[in-house]
Protein backbone atom coordinates (compact mmCIF):
# COMPACT_ATOMS: atom_id res chain seq x y z
CA UNK A 1 0.00 0.00 0.00
CA UNK A 2 1.61 3.16 -1.12
CA UNK A 3 -0.76 5.62 -0.60
CA UNK A 4 -3.97 5.77 2.08
CA UNK A 5 -6.22 8.60 2.77
CA UNK A 6 -7.17 9.83 6.62
CA UNK A 7 -10.19 11.11 7.35
CA UNK A 8 -12.32 12.01 11.17
CA UNK A 9 -15.86 13.10 12.34
CA UNK A 10 -15.82 16.54 12.53
CA UNK A 11 -18.28 19.35 12.44
CA UNK A 12 -19.89 18.16 15.73
CA UNK A 13 -20.25 21.18 17.87
CA UNK A 14 -23.79 22.35 18.47
CA UNK A 15 -24.83 25.90 19.30
CA UNK A 16 -22.88 27.19 22.37
CA UNK A 17 -21.76 23.24 22.89
CA UNK A 18 -18.43 22.35 21.60
CA UNK A 19 -16.80 18.77 20.64
CA UNK A 20 -13.55 18.20 19.23
CA UNK A 21 -10.39 20.18 18.18
CA UNK A 22 -11.65 20.82 14.63
CA UNK A 23 -8.62 23.24 13.52
CA UNK A 24 -5.90 21.24 14.86
CA UNK A 25 -7.71 18.00 13.28
CA UNK A 26 -8.05 19.97 10.10
CA UNK A 27 -3.99 20.01 9.51
CA UNK A 28 -3.50 16.56 9.66
CA UNK A 29 -6.40 14.73 7.89
CA UNK A 30 -6.95 14.36 4.05
CA UNK A 31 -10.64 14.04 4.10
CA UNK A 32 -13.42 15.47 6.71
CA UNK A 33 -16.55 13.66 7.34
CA UNK A 34 -18.77 16.61 8.17
CA UNK A 35 -22.00 16.13 10.78
CA UNK A 36 -25.55 17.30 8.45
CA UNK A 37 -27.29 18.23 11.76
CA UNK A 38 -28.98 15.16 12.92
CA UNK A 39 -26.57 13.28 15.59
CA UNK A 40 -24.51 16.47 15.57
CA UNK A 41 -24.26 20.17 13.89
CA UNK A 42 -26.13 22.87 12.57
CA UNK A 43 -26.17 24.99 9.98
CA UNK A 44 -23.54 27.66 11.36
CA UNK A 45 -21.22 24.84 12.28
CA UNK A 46 -21.84 23.01 8.71
CA UNK A 47 -20.77 26.30 7.34
CA UNK A 48 -17.72 26.66 9.11
CA UNK A 49 -16.34 22.96 8.88
CA UNK A 50 -17.17 23.06 5.19
CA UNK A 51 -14.62 27.11 5.30
CA UNK A 52 -12.11 25.23 6.95
CA UNK A 53 -12.09 22.09 4.91
CA UNK A 54 -12.04 24.38 1.73
CA UNK A 55 -9.40 26.52 3.13
CA UNK A 56 -6.92 23.58 3.91
CA UNK A 57 -7.42 21.92 0.86
CA UNK A 58 -9.31 18.92 2.65
CA UNK A 59 -12.23 16.38 0.97
CA UNK A 60 -15.43 17.41 2.00
CA UNK A 61 -17.80 14.49 3.08
CA UNK A 62 -21.32 14.31 4.49
CA UNK A 63 -22.35 12.47 7.62
CA UNK A 64 -26.03 11.68 8.37
CA UNK A 65 -26.94 9.97 11.30
CA UNK A 66 -29.68 9.57 13.12
CA UNK A 67 -31.43 12.64 14.47
CA UNK A 68 -30.60 11.64 18.14
CA UNK A 69 -28.74 14.58 19.51
CA UNK A 70 -29.08 13.22 23.14
CA UNK A 71 -27.83 9.78 22.08
CA UNK A 72 -24.95 11.40 19.54
CA UNK A 73 -26.69 8.89 17.21
CA UNK A 74 -25.04 6.05 18.51
CA UNK A 75 -28.29 4.52 19.55
CA UNK A 76 -30.42 2.52 16.72
CA UNK A 77 -33.83 3.85 15.88
CA UNK A 78 -36.38 1.51 14.90
CA UNK A 79 -36.57 2.87 11.15
CA UNK A 80 -38.28 1.43 8.25
CA UNK A 81 -36.00 1.03 5.65
CA UNK A 82 -37.93 4.15 3.78
CA UNK A 83 -37.38 6.46 6.33
CA UNK A 84 -33.88 5.52 6.66
CA UNK A 85 -33.38 6.42 2.78
CA UNK A 86 -35.44 9.98 3.23
CA UNK A 87 -32.76 10.82 6.33
CA UNK A 88 -30.01 10.62 4.43
CA UNK A 89 -31.23 12.20 1.45
CA UNK A 90 -32.50 15.25 3.29
CA UNK A 91 -28.89 15.31 5.73
CA UNK A 92 -26.94 15.35 2.64
CA UNK A 93 -28.90 17.43 0.36
CA UNK A 94 -28.79 19.92 3.67
CA UNK A 95 -24.97 20.13 3.64
CA UNK A 96 -25.22 20.04 0.19
CA UNK A 97 -26.95 23.32 0.28
CA UNK A 98 -24.23 24.93 2.98
CA UNK A 99 -21.66 23.79 1.22
CA UNK A 100 -22.65 26.07 -2.25
CA UNK A 101 -22.79 28.96 0.54
CA UNK A 102 -18.90 28.61 0.85
CA UNK A 103 -18.77 27.81 -2.92
CA UNK A 104 -17.35 24.58 -1.96
CA UNK A 105 -18.36 20.54 -3.24
CA UNK A 106 -19.89 17.77 -0.96
CA UNK A 107 -17.51 14.70 -2.61
CA UNK A 108 -18.75 11.44 -0.77
CA UNK A 109 -21.05 10.13 1.92
CA UNK A 110 -19.98 8.61 4.96
CA UNK A 111 -23.07 7.20 7.59
CA UNK A 112 -22.73 7.74 11.58
CA UNK A 113 -22.24 5.59 14.34
CA UNK A 114 -25.13 2.99 14.74
CA UNK A 115 -26.87 3.74 11.05
CA UNK A 116 -23.25 3.26 9.95
CA UNK A 117 -23.18 -0.02 12.11
CA UNK A 118 -26.69 -0.63 11.07
CA UNK A 119 -25.62 -0.33 7.12
CA UNK A 120 -22.87 -2.22 7.56
CA UNK A 121 -24.78 -5.74 9.20
CA UNK A 122 -28.08 -5.31 7.54
CA UNK A 123 -28.28 -5.52 3.78
CA UNK A 124 -31.77 -3.44 2.72
CA UNK A 125 -30.50 -0.43 5.03
CA UNK A 126 -27.05 -0.87 2.99
CA UNK A 127 -29.28 -0.20 -0.26
CA UNK A 128 -31.58 2.66 1.10
CA UNK A 129 -27.73 4.41 1.88
CA UNK A 130 -26.67 4.01 -1.53
CA UNK A 131 -30.07 5.06 -3.02
CA UNK A 132 -30.03 8.08 -0.80
CA UNK A 133 -26.46 9.17 -2.07
CA UNK A 134 -26.47 8.45 -5.53
CA UNK A 135 -30.04 10.58 -5.62
CA UNK A 136 -28.41 13.39 -3.77
CA UNK A 137 -24.95 13.41 -5.15
CA UNK A 138 -25.50 11.58 -8.53
CA UNK A 139 -23.59 9.42 -10.77
CA UNK A 140 -20.69 10.53 -9.03
CA UNK A 141 -21.48 9.61 -5.54
CA UNK A 142 -18.84 8.13 -3.43
CA UNK A 143 -19.38 6.46 -0.43
CA UNK A 144 -17.06 5.89 2.50
CA UNK A 145 -17.85 2.24 3.73
CA UNK A 146 -16.46 0.22 6.59
CA UNK A 147 -14.13 -2.72 4.98
CA UNK A 148 -15.49 -5.95 4.66
CA UNK A 149 -19.77 -4.90 5.17
CA UNK A 150 -23.15 -5.37 4.04
CA UNK A 151 -23.02 -1.80 2.67
CA UNK A 152 -19.08 -2.20 0.77
CA UNK A 153 -21.42 -5.10 -1.45
CA UNK A 154 -24.66 -3.68 -1.60
CA UNK A 155 -22.61 -0.58 -3.00
CA UNK A 156 -20.62 -2.51 -5.36
CA UNK A 157 -23.41 -4.49 -6.91
CA UNK A 158 -25.27 -0.97 -7.60
CA UNK A 159 -22.07 0.41 -9.57
CA UNK A 160 -21.73 2.99 -6.70
CA UNK A 161 -18.02 4.21 -5.95
CA UNK A 162 -16.84 3.34 -2.97
CA UNK A 163 -13.93 3.80 -0.38
CA UNK A 164 -13.20 0.99 2.07
CA UNK A 165 -12.08 2.17 5.55
CA UNK A 166 -10.95 1.24 8.61
CA UNK A 167 -10.67 2.62 12.29
CA UNK A 168 -7.29 3.53 14.02
CA UNK A 169 -8.75 3.83 17.64
CA UNK A 170 -11.89 1.06 17.48
CA UNK A 171 -11.28 -2.41 17.93
CA UNK A 172 -12.28 -5.15 15.09
CA UNK A 173 -14.51 -8.45 16.00
CA UNK A 174 -13.52 -11.70 14.15
CA UNK A 175 -16.25 -11.33 11.67
CA UNK A 176 -15.06 -7.81 10.42
CA UNK A 177 -17.67 -5.62 12.56
CA UNK A 178 -16.38 -3.29 14.72
CA UNK A 179 -16.51 -4.15 19.35
CA UNK A 180 -19.59 -3.01 20.48
CA UNK A 181 -18.57 0.43 22.42
CA UNK A 182 -19.91 -1.17 25.55
CA UNK A 183 -17.49 -3.68 25.20
CA UNK A 184 -13.81 -4.52 26.26
CA UNK A 185 -11.23 -3.74 23.39
CA UNK A 186 -13.59 -0.97 21.31
CA UNK A 187 -11.97 1.82 22.15
CA UNK A 188 -8.09 2.04 21.45
CA UNK A 189 -6.59 5.66 23.45
CA UNK A 190 -2.92 5.13 23.37
CA UNK A 191 -1.55 7.03 20.31
CA UNK A 192 1.50 4.77 19.82
CA UNK A 193 -0.59 1.60 19.88
CA UNK A 194 -3.05 2.53 17.52
CA UNK A 195 -0.15 4.39 15.23
CA UNK A 196 1.74 0.81 15.64
CA UNK A 197 -1.05 -1.93 14.65
CA UNK A 198 -1.88 0.48 11.80
CA UNK A 199 1.55 0.58 10.30
CA UNK A 200 1.27 -3.26 10.39
CA UNK A 201 -1.71 -3.41 8.87
CA UNK A 202 -0.43 -1.05 5.64
CA UNK A 203 2.11 -3.34 5.44
CA UNK A 204 0.36 -7.23 5.90
CA UNK A 205 -3.00 -6.34 4.87
CA UNK A 206 -4.07 -8.26 8.30
CA UNK A 207 -6.11 -6.20 11.05
CA UNK A 208 -5.56 -7.82 14.75
CA UNK A 209 -9.06 -8.95 16.06
CA UNK A 210 -10.14 -8.99 20.16
CA UNK A 211 -10.59 -12.36 20.78
CA UNK A 212 -9.91 -13.85 17.31
CA UNK A 213 -7.02 -14.17 14.49
CA UNK A 214 -6.09 -11.20 12.44
CA UNK A 215 -8.07 -10.86 9.48
CA UNK A 216 -7.45 -9.33 5.96
CA UNK A 217 -9.31 -6.13 4.85
CA UNK A 218 -9.09 -3.57 2.16
CA UNK A 219 -8.41 0.05 3.22
CA UNK A 220 -8.21 2.92 1.29
CA UNK A 221 -8.90 5.69 3.90
CA UNK A 222 -8.10 5.26 7.73
CA UNK A 223 -11.03 6.94 10.56
CA UNK A 224 -9.95 8.79 13.42
CA UNK A 225 -12.89 10.11 15.68
CA UNK A 226 -12.19 13.72 16.26
CA UNK A 227 -14.57 13.62 19.24
CA UNK A 228 -11.78 11.29 21.62
CA UNK A 229 -9.56 12.90 24.33
CA UNK A 230 -6.64 11.70 22.57
CA UNK A 231 -8.11 12.20 18.88
CA UNK A 232 -5.29 15.22 17.76
CA UNK A 233 -2.35 13.75 19.25
CA UNK A 234 -3.32 10.23 17.92
CA UNK A 235 -3.93 11.51 14.37
CA UNK A 236 -1.12 13.50 14.01
CA UNK A 237 1.38 10.05 15.40
CA UNK A 238 -0.26 8.20 12.66
CA UNK A 239 0.21 10.51 9.74
CA UNK A 240 3.78 10.81 10.60
CA UNK A 241 4.01 6.65 11.26
CA UNK A 242 2.57 6.24 7.80
CA UNK A 243 4.90 8.65 6.53
CA UNK A 244 8.22 7.40 7.77
CA UNK A 245 7.03 3.74 6.85
CA UNK A 246 7.02 5.14 3.19
CA UNK A 247 2.89 5.80 2.74
CA UNK A 248 1.47 8.81 1.00
CA UNK A 249 -1.01 10.73 2.56
CA UNK A 250 -4.23 12.14 0.35
CA UNK A 251 -7.96 12.14 0.03
CA UNK A 252 -9.51 9.23 -1.44
CA UNK A 253 -11.80 11.30 -3.58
Amino acid sequence: MTKIDINADLGESFGPWQMGSDAEMMDVITSANIACGGHAGDPSVMLQSVEMAKAKGVSIGAHPGFEDKEGFGRRRLPLTVEEVERLVAYQTGALCGVAALAGADVDYVKAHGALANWGAENADIAGAIVRATRAVLGEDAVLLTISGTQLERVARENGVKYCSEIFADRGYQPNGLLVPRDQPGAMIHDADEATARLVEFVQTGKMPTVGGDPIALEAGSICVHGDGPTAVELAKDLRKGLEIAGVKIGAFA
